[in-house]
């Protein structure tokens, strides 16, 4: 699904339940969504929406690694990345 699948499934849906929105506006509301979710997991490190799932933040140590190419030893940073968890309404559901 592309953002404008997205979109276009929240205004249908919005229309069915009786909201008229113009498609910008359900574009707009759906990129304030997200970036207040970024921000969340950002400062809090933690987000969790009910009988959806969990995202943290998830460090990584330095590590070594090999050049695939070179065979040679490389040093790998320290990182953070996003995980997500399902939660168990959603992963049954599946």
């Amino acid at each position: 699904m592309t953002k404008g699948d997205l979109i276009n499934k929240v205004n249908e849906t919005a229309e069915a339940q009786g909201i008229a929105l113009t498609k910008k506006d359900t574009g707009t509301l759906i990129d304030i969504v997200f970036a207040e979710v970024s921000e969340a997991v950002k400062a809090e490190e933690r987000f969790s929406y009910p009988n959806f799932g969990t995202f943290t933040v998830k460090h990584r140590k330095a590590r070594e690694g090999r050049n695939p190419r070179t065979k040679e030893p490389i040093k790998i940073a320290a990182s953070k990345t996003v995980n997500f968890k399902p939660s168990p309404t959603f992963k049954d559901s599946l």
